[in-house]
């Protein structure tokens, strides 16, 4: 493990939904070992109760709950823009209910029984790499008022704007269809409050030393 983990992960809470207690003893047990602040849920519903005093940077969900099913859960998490990663897991070896999860949001698919070794590297650097994001710490982006309201994939297609991409141009470089890009686009510019293209600009670049103004005699 190397020396700055324990810094970058501290307090950061790693939230498991399972409604099978063994698996959930076994996954908090194994991600406390690791140094993570970890927490667990029987079901969908307690889980987004808990939303309410606490974001987690990292959740281990099952597709197979009791109630909302893991499938409607992402899809609320979908319509919330829940930017933290999301890891599922399943005791059924289901590759449509596993792409389908993958669509909604999904960073991974993992089929039961797992490594303790892989799933703890996964959730490792995926919690790394939303708490650099989380710290405006992306290519390409300053760490500009209104970043933290951006999703990841909306931090990826901004980074994209930025550079001069066209929305067909994104959309190649991200796997992702011009349309989305646009909707995207169109999502980022109003989280941001931004009125068109070049405004979008101005707040994206308003941490970026400025050069000195010339005033007209």
């Amino acid at each position: 493990m190397g020396q700055m983990l324990p810094f970058v992960i501290s307090n950061a809470p790693v939230v498991v939904v399972d409604d099978d207690p063994s698996v959930r003893d076994a996954l908090l047990l194994l991600l406390r070992l690791d140094g993570f602040e970890a927490k667990a849920f029987a079901d969908g519903e307690s889980f987004f109760e808990s939303l309410q005093s606490s974001m987690p940077a990292c959740v281990i969900l099952d597709l197979q709950l009791p109630g909302s099913s893991g499938l409607a859960v992402l899809r609320q998490l979908a319509d919330m823009r829940f930017a933290s990663p999301v890891f599922v897991i399943s005791g059924h070896s289901d590759i449509a209910m596993a792409v389908e999860a993958m669509k909604l949001g999904a960073v991974d698919f993992l089929e039961k029984p797992f490594s303790a070794g892989a799933m703890i590297d996964r959730v490792r650097d995926a919690v790394l790499s939303y708490r650099r994001s989380m710290a405006g710490q992306i290519d390409g982006l300053a760490d500009f008022p209104g970043l933290n309201l951006l999703t990841r994939r909306e931090r990826d297609v901004l980074a994209q704007v930025t550079h001069g991409a066209s929305n067909k141009e994104a959309g190649r470089r991200l796997g992702i269809s011009p349309r989305t890009i646009e909707v995207h686009r169109a999502r980022i510019m109003d989280k941001l409050g931004a009125r068109n293209a070049a405004d979008l600009m101005r707040i994206v670049l308003s941490q970026m030393p400025s050069r000195p103004s010339v005033r007209a005699g």
